[in-house]
């Protein structure tokens, strides 16, 4: 069975996910798909509008055939390790013969030149440019697009690599290409063009079918009208999932601002040198977010996130330092070295009935545990998901104990 691996977060899942899922198999000529998946907190830091399940759900009934969850390990990291996760993921099943991503400029071969440039790694010279460009204040996706284009790259355009890392998704993509080449997996990788609406569209077009998920979480933000407007944008399948979750009050419409009273406890209760133990805090950042907290007007995420964000520090990076900071992530655990080590387990999220024919080969193939009932595995970096979903599920409207422990009392998805 020729099987395609996509790497996703469908938050939430919409038709340009859709276009994409069925236009990666078209490219493949694949049989199915298998998608791995950010659980309940997203790369850029944010708590997802859904829960994982639900997502999950959404990408099955759209024509996915296995979804596995992405440890939050992985998911809560800058673009290398997050792409690093995913792809190892993936390679593990031993049952996905091409990854397909989207892209801005649609076209692998500039991608591949320049992983192929970059796969031995950060040389000296590379590190010494990024170390200038971010002593002067660029964002660190600025800061490695511009040492990219300085450090030589034999026949290589610098201009045209500088281009190339200037894009959310192109960058992305070098990261998974990179990610492939440093496990020497032999997963073929595809690529296509994003269609229409862009990475950080905020609006929604007028007319059109395709909207970015920033635009139709906003648009649900803006209340019970939401859904109407986000309608045109996703699969009925979607819709209808959207629908029930929001109906049962598991709909996280107000993103960050759902988990504020949490977050700033979480935030107010630690010393800047205990703030400077987790993930993404460094160089007196930790210091700036305990001076910001007794001056804000009001004790809300985004007025925290104004009075910090600065050219060099992001919003994504911010955010993905409340997450950690919320989920009480520190320690060894999410060092490089670490990382570098790898997923541990495959968990899986959903199926239909061709999924099931993949879990069955990968019985023989896996390279790792596939991991069906949470309760059957004990794992650190499995703790740290199943914490993570139950935070993420205690800020729904009506929070129940089962829905935050849905990892313990609900199985996977099935799709027929």
């Amino acid at each position: 069975m020729k099987t395609v691996g996509l790497i996703v977060e469908y938050n939430p899942f919409h038709n340009g996910h859709l276009l994409h899922l069925n236009r990666s198999r078209e490219l493949a000529g694949a049989d199915a798909v298998v998608a791995v998946m950010s659980g309940p907190f997203t790369q850029r830091g944010e708590p997802a509008l859904l829960s994982k399940r639900a997502r999950a759900e959404m990408a099955l009934a759209a024509g996915a055939d296995l979804v596995l969850e992405l440890p939050v390990l992985y998911a809560l990291q800058p673009a290398e390790w997050f792409a690093f996760g995913a792809v190892s993921l993936l390679d593990a099943t031993g049952v996905v013969d091409s990854l397909c991503f989207g892209s801005e400029s649609g076209e692998l071969e500039p991608l591949e030149a320049l992983a192929s440039r970059m796969a031995g790694g950060e040389s000296p010279a590379m590190r010494e440019a990024l170390r200038q460009a971010l002593a002067a204040g660029l964002s660190y996706p600025a800061a490695y697009a511009k040492a990219a284009s300085q450090v030589p790259c034999g026949g290589d355009s610098a201009e045209g690599a500088a281009a190339l890392l200037r894009n959310p998704n192109d960058t992305l993509g070098l990261q998974y290409l990179l990610a492939l080449r440093r496990i020497a997996s032999g997963i073929a990788p595809l690529t296509m063009r994003r269609e229409q609406a862009g990475y950080h569209d905020a609006g929604l077009p007028a007319g059109g079918a395709i909207a970015s998920a920033t635009a139709l979480r906003a648009a649900l933000a803006r209340g019970p009208g939401g859904l109407d407007e986000a309608a045109p944008y996703v699969p009925q399948t979607s819709l209808r999932i959207l629908r029930r979750e929001a109906e049962a009050g598991r709909l996280l419409a107000a993103g960050w601002e759902a988990l504020a009273q949490p977050l700033f406890a979480a935030l107010i209760t630690r010393a800047p040198e205990e703030l400077a133990l987790v993930p993404e805090a460094a160089e007196g950042l930790e210091h700036r977010i305990s001076a910001a907290l007794p001056r804000l007007a009001e004790p809300g995420v985004e007025c925290l996130l104004a009075a910090v964000k600065t050219k060099r520090y992001t919003r994504t990076r911010l955010q993905r330092l409340l997450a950690h900071a919320l989920l009480n992530h520190s320690g060894a655990l999410f060092g490089r070295e670490n990382l570098a080590l790898g997923p541990r387990y495959l968990r899986v999220l959903g199926f239909s009935p061709q999924g099931r024919l993949l879990l069955k080969a990968m019985k023989k193939t896996a390279k790792l545990p596939v991991v069906v009932r949470a309760a059957d595995h004990a794992d650190p970096q499995l703790e740290l998901d199943i914490r993570a979903s139950a935070v993420h599920a205690s800020a729904f409207a009506h929070a129940a104990v089962k829905d935050m422990y849905a990892d313990y009392y609900s199985p996977p998805v099935a799709v027929f």
